[in-house]
């Protein structure tokens, strides 16, 4: 009878044990489940903080560009000013050296008439032969200036329309672009959102490495996304105003 209750007592040490053996493992399977979930919360968190802080630096960088590349556009802007300023000057230089040929030929043909009403039949004729001469090479010279004007007008004036054309293409291709990109990125975002949300309702160590694995690639194609668009961004150009002049105007500020 004694060692039957010895047995009893045996038997039922040995289930608490047992027991308490079960319970110890379910609190250290609980704990590591809960720090291995801490460990990853901890590092969707840090990559979050890590991403923010890229998109800041990318923002940063977009808005350094930006700037620049106004800087330089407004130094191009005044540039192309000055040069204005310097071909209209030129053009008014050129103006004015014409009128004062045209009135040193009114003032010769004076001089002219004064002397066939002062001199001999032939001291005219011959000083009229050489005012015609010198007349005639001016007026040669005036011609072949205007001409060359004219060509030269022309030929600036195709190569604007040329450029002009080719910028507007340009800027069309870029606008596209622009808009697939903006496109994408818009997606990518979306797409983000999603894998957050599903994260934070993920019920399985196999779903989280999953979506984890999703959001590294959505990640990855958002900053190309990025990149792409800042190059996009930095390459188009204002077609410039077309001419209007009339062909050959020496007062013209187009060129």
């Amino acid at each position: 009878m004694a060692e039957q209750k010895e047995s009893s007592v045996l038997f039922s040490l040995k289930e608490l044990m047992n027991l308490e053996q079960e319970r110890i493992a379910q609190e250290t399977a609980t704990q590591q489940r809960q720090a291995r979930e801490a460990r990853e919360r901890r590092e969707v968190e840090e990559r979050a903080a890590r991403d923010a802080e890229d998109r800041r630096q990318r923002d940063a960088e977009e808005m350094r560009r930006v700037s620049e590349q106004r800087q330089r556009e407004e130094g191009a802007r005044l540039e192309a000013i000055k040069q204005a300023e310097l071909e209209r000057s030129k053009a008014e230089t050129e103006h004015r050296n014409h009128q004062q040929a045209v009135a040193a030929q009114r003032e010769h043909e004076a001089q002219l008439t004064k002397i066939r009403q002062t001199s001999s039949a032939r001291r005219v004729k011959i000083v009229a032969i050489v005012a015609i001469t010198i007349l005639g090479a001016g007026f040669a010279g005036l011609g072949y200036k205007w001409k060359q004007d004219q060509e030269l007008a022309a030929r600036d004036r195709a190569q604007a329309a040329l450029e002009q054309k080719r910028l507007k293409e340009e800027n069309d291709r870029i606008a596209k672009e622009s808009e697939r990109l903006q496109q994408q990125i818009t997606d990518a975002d979306k797409e983000r959102e999603r894998i957050e949300l599903a994260l934070s309702t993920a019920k399985n160590e196999n779903d989280r490495r999953k979506l984890l694995d999703q959001q590294r690639q959505n990640d990855a194609q958002r900053q190309k996304l990025d990149s792409e668009s800042a190059a996009n961004k930095a390459r188009p150009r204002k077609p410039t105003k077309a001419c209007d002049c009339t062909p050959g105007d020496p007062l013209c500020s187009c060129f």
